[in-house]
């Protein structure tokens, strides 16, 4: 933990966090809606369009977890929580992945909607590592 007075968390960090938390809600029920388009209008394999929802609710649960821990470690200064969310972020970097490229069909929405939480992704992990390497440099001072 710092010493007093020192703050090591980073608040473009915590911003990222709070907008990709919002952000997410909005595109979990936006993907629920579009499956719904796509299982109504489209001829899309029902096996697949179970294994889509079934995977969009365990990457609700995987982002969820890497937000609580990415915004507990920030904001407690500890480097647990965070490398948490740090090794949570390739998982949900997959997740994003396989929404954009790999499913059945994948609507312009969609694609725009996984670019963005891949940007989301890259950048959090970019400050999530410069902020863990704050906290590591002030257990050696």
């Amino acid at each position: 933990m710092a010493p007093r007075g020192k703050r090591l968390s980073s608040t473009p960090l915590e911003i990222l966090f709070f907008l990709n938390g919002w952000y997410y809600a909005t595109y979990f029920l936006l993907e629920l809606f579009v499956f719904l388009y796509k299982g109504l209008l489209l001829p899309y394999p029902t096996a697949n369009l179970i294994l889509d929802v079934v995977m969009l609710l365990l990457y609700l649960g995987i982002e969820i977890i890497r937000l609580f821990f990415g915004t507990k470690g920030n904001l407690c200064q500890r480097k647990m929580p965070l490398g948490i969310s740090v090794a949570l972020t390739f998982p949900s970097a997959t997740m994003a992945a396989y929404y954009l490229l790999l499913q059945t069909y994948v609507l312009r929405l969609e694609a725009i909607m996984n670019a963005i939480l891949l940007v989301f992704c890259g950048s959090e992990l970019l400050l999530a590592a410069l902020t863990l390497a704050a906290f590591s440099s002030m257990d050696r001072i």
